[in-house]
């Protein structure tokens, strides 16, 4: 589903268009969905390289990609190295990210004693509350705080950014950078690479914005602890705005299922008992989404009031969309296909759109590739049609060349 918001007041007065990108999480198969967007948007937007836009915000699995933009990754280099490619140029292994969180287990067990003398203290003072729930309520400080250990995902990030022509510093880049993650014990967002967060590698901050509780133990930066940062904002594109973005364009792979939009579904057995077979994941799967959707529904209204000289283009599913519901955001062996998915279908949806995605893109003097939306592709010939950097010092000379182009285009 592509959704254009027009500046209601435009205030471009002949500068160079600001363009950010905000990209949300999903987990591990809403990176993919997101890659297989962009993928589609870099090649039917001319003028426009998603490696060399002016603002990138990312939030949970969004920050690696936005991570990897800032330092000029293409969309096909990750492609690569998340599709395992031979010529990738680092080879990624999904399982590093399913190690048990060894460590908070050991340090659970540690606390046995001190929780088990508090069980035994409550019950000599209150005996009354033996046979209540109130006896048991210390046992949960026993139960870790995640399942896997995050530490892996501050290591694979910063060997990426350690390559030449890339940074692992905030303050290096040549485009502004804000990975958004949620002090735990505020509850409030904090944007790292802002002034005064800009000193925490980005690696980490990317650790910090993709713990998703339950799943991850928070991440400590600096004496406090950080969680994902989707339970407060889906998109944070407010941040992009607030940092002048003329134009934003927004990825959010996470949509509630709607089986009344979805003409394969007979009227008299809608998708409901299919929820139920589901199970608890399903359930709970259709409900955050549900959030998701309404808080970013809200922010969108928001925005076109507070900002209305910024244009927003929104990639998401479509709510009719089935298979994008129902594949299991952590199945990394269905990765092949839905980005090939998500690549045609956001391919699609810009060629229906072409005449109003034409106007809308005017006025940042931008056009629409029609001769290549109208061509039958895949991602794989999307992605061969790149060629790879031969070398780190090609990579980086290929880099300094495309600072020097958004230099002269100033």
């Amino acid at each position: 589903m592509l959704k254009l918001t027009a500046a209601s007041q435009p205030k471009l007065n002949g500068h160079r268009p600001v363009i950010g990108l905000a990209i949300a999480g999903g987990g591990p198969l809403g990176a993919i969905y997101e890659l297989g967007a962009l993928q589609a948007l870099e090649e039917a937007i001319d003028g426009v390289q998603m490696h060399g836009l002016d603002i990138y915000i990312g939030v949970s699995s969004g920050s690696f990609l936005s991570a990897s933009l800032a330092n000029q990754i293409t969309t096909t280099q990750m492609s690569r190295i998340f599709m395992s490619s031979p010529d990738a140029e680092f080879r990624f292994q999904p399982d590093l990210f399913l190690r048990p969180a060894v460590r908070e287990y050991f340090n659970r067990v540690m606390s046995v004693p001190g929780v088990a003398l508090d069980i035994l203290l409550e019950c000599i003072r209150h005996p009354d509350r033996i046979a209540h729930l109130e006896s048991i309520e210390s046992l949960s400080r026993l139960v870790p705080t995640g399942i896997f250990d995050n530490h892996s995902i501050d290591e694979f990030v910063a060997g990426i950014l350690s390559r030449p022509g890339r940074t692992n510093d905030f303050r290096q880049l040549g485009a502004k950078l804000r990975v958004v993650a949620v002090d735990l014990e505020t509850g409030q967002a904090v944007r790292f690479g802002e002034p005064g967060w800009d000193h925490v590698p980005i690696s980490s901050a990317v650790q910090a914005s993709a713990a998703l509780p339950g799943l991850y133990p928070p991440v400590q930066i600096d004496g406090h602890y950080y969680v994902d940062g989707a339970l407060r904002r889906t998109l944070h594109a407010s941040v992009a705005l607030r940092e002048g973005a003329d134009l934003l364009i927004g990825i959010n792979p996470l949509v509630p299922y709607d089986a009344e939009l979805d003409p394969s579904v007979p009227p008299d057995g809608r998708s409901s008992s299919r929820m139920i077979r589901g199970g608890l994941p399903v359930v709970l799967s259709q409900t955050f989404r549900a959030l998701i959707q309404s808080r970013m529904q809200v922010g969108m209204a928001k925005y076109q009031t507070e900002f209305p000289g910024a244009s927003i283009l929104l990639v998401e599913p479509n709510r009719n969309d089935e298979r994008m519901f129902f594949t299991n955001v952590f199945s990394y062996a269905s990765r092949h296909e839905l980005i090939d998915y998500a690549y045609r279908t956001t391919r699609t949806e810009l060629l229906a759109m072409a005449d109003e995605l034409e106007a809308f893109l005017e006025r940042f003097e931008l056009g629409l590739n029609r001769r290549i939306l109208q061509q039958e592709r895949s991602f794989v010939e999307s992605m061969n049609a790149e060629k790879r950097y031969l070398a780190p010092m090609g990579n980086s000379l290929a880099r300094s060349l495309d600072r020097l182009e958004r230099i002269i285009r100033v």
